[in-house]
């Protein structure tokens, strides 16, 4: 059994896999999780190259029993859960007249069912672990967009105000266990998912993927006595 272990899901590149190069450093064996295999073999060879201890489990977290499956593999091959990292997401922009159920139901299905989801199945480990050291942390990523509304992106708005709640909900329900939940709520990051703004704010300006890793770098050295409920990262110019 590790000493620490954690799941980290997006975590092929982007704010995700930074999130997972954390853990290692940290001393985390860690499980990666991602949709693409190839994409995600990759991250995870490069943060084996690194000495980490990773295990890879490709799926598609819209799923529930891929959802199931990532549990189950990451409990078979470490034994333990100690930090959960729900970062997987995705955001399709359109006026609501023009809204495709197809694409509104993957939005809602990845960003804020696959989260619900993954508590529940991952509820056990993480109470063992802060029986264990009275520490457990899940970290939620919502966006700034889970703090406002935006036009002509309210489904992703949408489920980005459910994260916030759910993890504010998780807070009341599982705190007096020593299981901490915060929400990230980033405004541009230099990502592949904000790729579709660049033209309009340049990479130059968003925030850097590695202030939300030394973000999070800093939750997991605070004390069973230090709840994080939110973090927002906000650019100078706004969003």
């Amino acid at each position: 059994m590790a000493a620490r272990a954690a799941i980290v899901t997006g975590a092929s590149s982007g704010i995700g896999l930074a999130i997972a190069k954390v853990l290692g450093e940290e001393g985390f064996a860690v499980t990666v999780a991602a949709r693409r295999p190839e994409k995600l073999e990759g991250a995870a060879k490069g943060l084996a190259d690194e000495g980490f201890d990773v295990h890879s489990v490709p799926a598609n977290l819209t799923q529930e029993e891929e959802i199931q499956r990532v549990a189950s593999e990451h409990e078979e091959r470490f034994g333990r859960l100690d930090v959960l990292v729900n970062n997987a997401g995705v955001g399709f922009a359109a006026p609501v007249a023009d809204i495709e159920t197809k694409r509104l139901d993957m939005q809602l299905d990845l960003n804020l069912r696959s989260i619900i989801l993954f508590y529940r199945e991952c509820i056990g480990m993480l109470r063992s672990a802060a029986a264990e050291h009275g520490n457990a942390l899940v970290v939620n990523t919502a966006s700034i967009a889970g703090k406002r509304g935006i036009g002509g992106n309210s489904v992703y708005a949408a489920s980005k105000h459910g994260v916030v709640g759910f993890t504010d909900s998780m807070n009341k329900e599982l705190n007096a266990e020593g299981i901490k939940s915060t929400a990230l709520c980033p405004a541009f990051v230099d990502t592949p998912m904000t790729d579709f703004v660049k033209e309009y704010v340049p990479a130059e300006k968003m925030i850097r993927v590695e202030d939300i890793a030394e973000a999070f770098r800093y939750l997991l050295k605070t004390s069973p006595q230090c709840v994080v409920p939110e973090m927002l990262f906000v650019r100078p110019e706004g969003i």
